[in-house]
């Protein structure tokens, strides 16, 4: 079995209160449960009893363009569950499945080159009509269920946050704090105990608004310009000119 997770576990000591204590990292990289978890009983409990198999803040570095919903939703949840601090640190990408993860973070850290991308469920549906409809609904109680995730962390409304799903926004880091996905942007650490910066100017990118963008300009370019017609004359009007020019004779 592939795993798209790793635990790296090792002992720190303060040297100052010479007191140890176990800091706990893990790693999200690649896709998220690309060749098991879903409809599978092994692997969501193999992930558990790693989870909690010591106690302490644990730190979750995330590196993933997303993958299955409901490994991203028991994640999530685990996460959320864990009795410890949960820092999350984004140093790549956090995209789709691994976004909603993300927000389990009792704090989110994003680095000044990664990404935090969101977008709507998809699904692939085999039938008839009745079928595709059931899709459908299925599709948006997926939605619904993501946005839960995201309306804790930011506070956006969920009006807000299903027309960014909707647009399939990518965010860089500055945005990302902006709009309340993220607590701050990583920095180098320093003497004076820094890890966090707060963010400047952001960027947000929609692919739906840009490719509206593109079809505007290109329907523009496209346009065929009528001509003017000229207004017309009636004979009654033209009748009163030639008299106006008889009379100045």
């Amino acid at each position: 079995m592939k795993k798209f997770w790793k635990w790296k576990n090792q002992t720190v000591t303060n040297q100052e209160t010479k007191e140890t204590a176990q800091e706990r990292t893990l790693f999200l990289n690649g896709t998220i449960a690309e060749e098991s978890w879903f409809d599978d009983d092994l692997t969501p409990q193999m992930f558990k009893d790693e989870l909690n198999a010591g106690t302490g803040d644990i730190t979750v570095w995330i590196n993933s363009p997303g993958g299955d919903c409901v490994a991203a939703a028991q994640i999530y949840n685990m996460l959320m569950d864990y009795k410890g601090n949960v820092t999350v640190k984004i140093d790549g990408i956090a995209a789709s499945a691994a976004s909603v993860i993300a927000m389990a973070g009792t704090k989110v850290l994003v680095s000044p080159v990664s990404m935090l991308m969101i977008h709507n469920p998809a699904t692939v549906a085999f039938g008839d009509s009745a079928e595709m409809q059931k899709a459908i609904a299925m599709l948006n109680e997926v939605k619904e269920s993501i946005i839960n995730a995201y309306e804790i962390k930011t506070g956006l409304s969920r009006a807000k946050l299903s027309h960014l799903m909707d647009a399939e926004t990518w965010m860089d880091a500055n945005k990302a704090v902006e709009l309340g996905f993220a607590d701050g942007i990583l920095k180098r650490e320093s003497g004076d105990g820094g890890g966090e910066e707060p963010a400047q100017v952001s960027m947000l990118y929609s692919e739906a608004k840009v490719v509206n963008s593109l079809m505007d300009k290109l329907a523009a370019k496209c346009r065929i310009q009528q001509k003017q017609e000229e207004p017309k004359v009636n004979a009654d009007s033209l009748l009163e000119r030639l008299n106006l020019m008889k009379n100045w004779r």
